[in-house]
């Protein structure tokens, strides 16, 4: 059933390349504003344009990602609202499995190729040194941050049972969190930052691992060991949100009790 999803969304060729060049559009007017930003000013939140490059980029593609395996789980809201999760729970799969397989979006591939583009580009232009330990921390950021925002996905569809059409304060942690994992972190208000660390973990997608590629100075409270936590925090997120999306399902009660 997923394979038939996917091919019926490439099968119109033209649509579907349109589709793909909105996304792309769309990420490209979210980096305009952190190139106005730093074109301004030589360093914003104590990094270059270049090193902002990097953060963008890494975040874009991270969210981009995500948004395309877990983003349908913004529709929690509407399936519970209409009797559609009764029909889905009475399925011999996993419910949660059924919902992020249920509207795979490839045009959302578009916001990833435009963060990929920016993150080799701006990489190669920073000239990051390409030894083990780099391009390990090159390689793996990008997929925790994937997990990372897969994880608030989830996160966000499981208040859905415990709020009244809630999608607004699960877009909070989800489009919020992705909103600061593209900006460095030095420009944020410090409670921002530590929420935005320990509560959602949003800077620990793009700026600190990007701050430790490029050489850029760290703020408070991060250290250049944190730049290796983004999987670890990731398997650590999804064990909490696993456990709240489980507490939610058992809370359901629908129209047949």
């Amino acid at each position: 059933m997923l394979s038939a999803r996917l091919r019926s969304q490439v099968v119109y060729r033209g649509s579907f390349a349109g589709d793909l060049l909105a996304q792309a559009l769309l990420s490209v007017t979210e980096f305009v504003e952190v190139y106005v930003l730093l074109h301004n000013a030589p360093v914003f939140g104590g990094m270059t344009l270049v090193q902002a490059c990097v953060v963008y980029g890494l975040s874009s593609m991270a969210f981009g990602l995500a948004d395309m395996v877990f983003g349908q789980l913004d529709t929690v809201n509407v399936a519970i609202r209409t009797g559609q999760l009764e029909t889905l729970l009475v399925r011999p799969v996993p419910l949660l499995l059924q919902l992020i397989t249920a509207d795979v979006q490839l045009r959302r591939l578009g916001r990833v190729s435009t963060g990929l583009l920016i993150y080799v580009w701006s990489l190669c232009y920073a000239q990051v040194p390409l030894d083990g330990a780099g391009l390990a921390l090159i390689v793996s950021a990008p997929l925790a941050g994937m997990l990372i925002f897969g994880a608030l996905f989830v996160a966000a569809g499981s208040l859905q049972f415990w709020l009244i059409d809630g999608a607004q304060a699960g877009n909070t942690i989800t489009y919020g969190g992705r909103y600061v994992a593209s900006m460095p972190a030095g420009a944020l208000l410090l409670p921002v930052r530590v929420f935005f660390t320990f509560v959602v973990p949003a800077t620990l997608v793009a700026y600190v691992p990007a701050a430790v590629l490029t050489g850029a100075e760290l703020v408070w409270p991060f250290q250049p060991a944190m730049a290796w936590l983004g999987l670890p925090v990731a398997v650590l997120l999804w064990a909490v949100v696993g456990l709240l999306w489980r507490a939610g399902v058992r809370r359901y009660t629908g129209a047949g009790g």
